[in-house]
């Protein structure tokens, strides 16, 4: 069955508003990721410029030893709050994709089960075989794409699960570790 030029143009019109969805929410991940990266250098000459201030009106070396677990700590809870950062910006970002790609997907089979449908009831008499046969392929692909969305989708959630766990222990073992490190020093 051939597609009318306007059925072509539709089809056509369908994908690039998909492509320029896309490129938007790429867009904004990529902005976002630009904000963080600019907060967190603003804030990194701002706490740098203090620790270098604080460092050269020390008076002594028990005094420059007590100021070092006070800095280490918030560096590694600092960088531990990027990496969590990071990792939502691309997360998020990622799943308007897959959101995205799931919607033209989903219109797209709809297409194409409607095109099944009308070659079907235009089918020349003898091909109800072949007809059925592509019918249970089509039937097939779906179910295969369901499956592995269902899937893929478990395993953004695991992961995700183990990066929070990750995160959580990471933060409590450098708060652990920095208020060790301060008894020490005094």
């Amino acid at each position: 069955m051939m597609m009318t030029p306007e059925q072509m143009i539709a089809a056509q019109k369908s994908q690039l508003e998909a492509l320029f969805a896309l490129s938007g929410k790429a867009v904004d991940g990529f902005e976002r990721m630009v904000e963080l990266n600019l907060q967190t250098l603003k804030t990194a000459l701002h706490e740098g410029s203090e620790a270098t201030l604080a460092a050269l009106s020390v008076k002594d070396l028990q005094e420059f030893s007590s100021l070092q677990p006070n800095l280490a700590q918030p560096l590694t809870e600092k960088a531990l709050a990027y990496a969590q950062h990071v990792y939502e910006i691309a997360s998020g970002t990622q799943a308007e994709f897959a959101k995205a790609v799931e919607a033209n997907a989903s219109e797209m089979n709809k297409k194409v089960q409607a095109l099944v449908e009308t070659a079907t009831k235009n089918a020349p008499a003898g091909t109800e075989t072949a007809v059925a046969m592509f019918k249970t392929a089509m039937s097939a692909a779906n179910n295969a794409y369901d499956s592995l969305h269902k899937a893929s989708k478990q395993a953004a959630e695991v992961v995700e699960a183990n990066i929070n766990t990750v995160t959580s222990t990471a933060m409590k073992a450098a708060q652990t570790n920095g208020g060790s490190r301060a008894k020490r020093a005094a």
